[in-house]
């Protein structure tokens, strides 16, 4: 049995394919998911936790069946996958003698929603996570870290857009836009879908356990080549504080977990009407107040917050990679809108000035994503290319720092069919050894700093002169690539590297001394870009 979960900002799907029918399927989590008025039912992305020690805690719907989401309390946490993975300002709680972090509470939500799901399919022997495209390293390592601790023969990751394209299930040789774009994250991909026989894949994205007889004989697979990619945090939970600090300025109405949540009411109903209306009773004050918002109002709001100008410079950025491959605007066949946030008016308008009505569908929102990973099986092979540069870290005399220089860059397909070399030498006499640290670079430009206000867990984009980048190996017993004997000293080259990437996105090494010509490495797997 193969199951696919989509580990959502707001909302989390999990999906199974039906043998009976060949068809994917969205499974009903009860208590998990909301069973009522949900099409397709969708788990609330949050957590209780009751007692951080014994790690009892109360995910999803029962979260809010028992009011404990409306409540300004420590033990609530909702938006949690956004700080997973990222430099997060400020702090997070302790509960029971528990120090707790974002990873934390995302493993306890996650167990839970796997565990239910092993309740009602006890034959589970294959998962798929989907991740986004924006996701650094750290993000897909926590989320290994949590596969390899479950006793299930394999786990893959695919990236959200990509899975979206599979999932809308489009036929033929196309070329299909998704803007995924839900509760945490906005990701843009440009993927291609084609049919060829004996074509062999660039690598899955991440895999456990052996390839099966029918993966090894698959003649004609079907082949989403991923061409472009954007992504940035924004997303609706941005959104919802954005509308609680409009209610805070104009009525005085303070923010709070419930405030924030009637701001998310508010932003639903107006995807279905032009006004929407909600109470908010202030039961320390004893005043009650009517929030009123329409959709001009609304759509002011958005533009101040730069929210248009970020989908345009995303949705920029993501076409100039296209040109990059002779691929224009006019040449995409579909866009695919996915996720909660997409269904907003003002986003299908912003979409609607760059592309012909007829070429968008929005009629999958929810379950694209989970549906369309369970796309990745024997018939499905992914062409994918690496997000970030990667680089290593060097020291930048005239502006006295740590600065770091692209090695592989940013688009490089995988595996790589030829090496990158680096020559280096000792920095001092008698050196015993060379250490060379790694790391993953983002956007040189801007980024994204997630960060706490008062006890509000949110994001903002600000400008950067040095690329955002997260070491991979900077700890004790990971940095050293070469012992040197004899050892050596400042003014000749010592030893020569050579870097590539393999078909598992594994970062491997060759190291070789220049002076003894003794190979010190040999295609050493450094770290795992998955």
């Amino acid at each position: 049995m193969t199951l696919a979960i989509d580990f959502g900002t707001s909302n989390t799907v999990v999906a199974r394919w039906n043998a009976a029918t060949q068809q994917p399927e969205i499974l009903a989590l009860d208590p998990l998911a909301w069973q009522f008025g949900a099409n397709p039912p969708l788990i609330p992305s949050l957590l209780y936790v009751e007692d951080a020690a014994q790690g009892k805690t109360v995910a999803g719907q029962g979260v809010r069946d028992r009011g404990l989401d409306i409540a300004s309390d420590s033990r609530f946490f909702r938006n949690f996958k956004r700080g997973i993975g990222s430099s997060v300002q400020g702090f997070m709680p302790e509960l029971d003698g528990q120090l707790l972090n974002f990873e934390q509470v995302g493993r306890w939500f996650l167990t839970q929603v796997i565990q239910q799901v092993r309740v009602q399919e006890p034959d589970l022997n294959s998962l798929v996570f989907t991740v986004p495209v924006d996701s650094f390293e750290a993000y897909r390592h926590w989320l290994g870290q949590l596969c390899q601790t479950l006793e299930i023969d394999q786990v893959r990751m695919l990236d959200e857009p990509t899975a979206a394209a599979l999932g809308y299930q489009l036929s033929g040789n196309e070329t299909i836009l998704v803007l995924d774009f839900g509760g945490g994250t906005l990701d843009l991909s440009l993927v291609q879908l084609t049919t060829a026989a004996n074509r062999q894949p660039l690598g899955f994205i991440l895999k456990w356990g052996q390839k099966t007889m029918a993966e090894e004989s698959a003649q004609r697979p079907k082949t989403a080549r991923v061409l472009a990619k954007a992504g940035e945090n924004l997303g609706g939970a941005d959104i919802d504080h954005w509308l609680a600090d409009y209610f805070a300025a104009q009525q005085g109405v303070p923010v709070s977990a419930l405030t924030l949540r009637l701001a998310e009411k508010l932003k639903i109903q107006l995807s279905q009407q032009s006004e929407a209306s909600e109470a908010y009773f202030n039961d320390e004050t004893l005043e009650s107040y009517e929030l009123n918002l329409d959709r001009k109002t609304f759509n002011e709001i958005l533009t101040e917050q730069g929210f248009f100008q970020r989908l345009d410079d995303r949705l920029t950025q993501l076409l100039q990679q296209a040109r990059r491959q002779g691929i224009e605007s006019s040449n995409i066949d579909a866009v695919l809108l996915v996720g909660g946030t997409a269904q907003i008016p003002a986003v299908q308008e912003w979409i609607g000035s760059y592309f012909e009505s007829d070429k968008i569908r929005r009629d999958r929102p929810f379950e694209a994503i989970a549906q369309g990973a369970l796309q990745l099986r024997p018939t499905t092979e992914l062409q994918d290319f690496l997000y970030h540069s990667y680089g290593v870290r060097y020291w930048d005399r005239r502006h006295s720092r740590h600065s770091w220089h692209a090695i592989i860059p940013q688009g490089q397909a995988y595996p790589m069919t030829e090496p990158v070399e680096l020559v280096l030498g000792a920095s001092s006499n008698n050196q015993p050894s060379i250490e060379l640290i790694l790391g993953e670079m983002g956007d040189a430009a801007t980024r994204t700093e997630v960060y706490f206000e008062s006890d509000r867990l949110i994001t903002r984009r600000i400008e950067a002169d040095q690329a955002q980048v997260q070491p991979l190996n900077d700890r004790d017993g990971a940095r050293t690539i070469a012992q040197l004997t004899p050892p050596g000293f400042p003014g000749s080259d010592r030893v020569r590297v050579q870097f590539w990437i393999d078909r598992d996105r594994f970062l491997r090494i060759t190291v070789e001394d220049i002076l003894t010509s003794a190979t010190l490495l040999r295609n050493q797997a450094v770290v795992q870009l998955t």
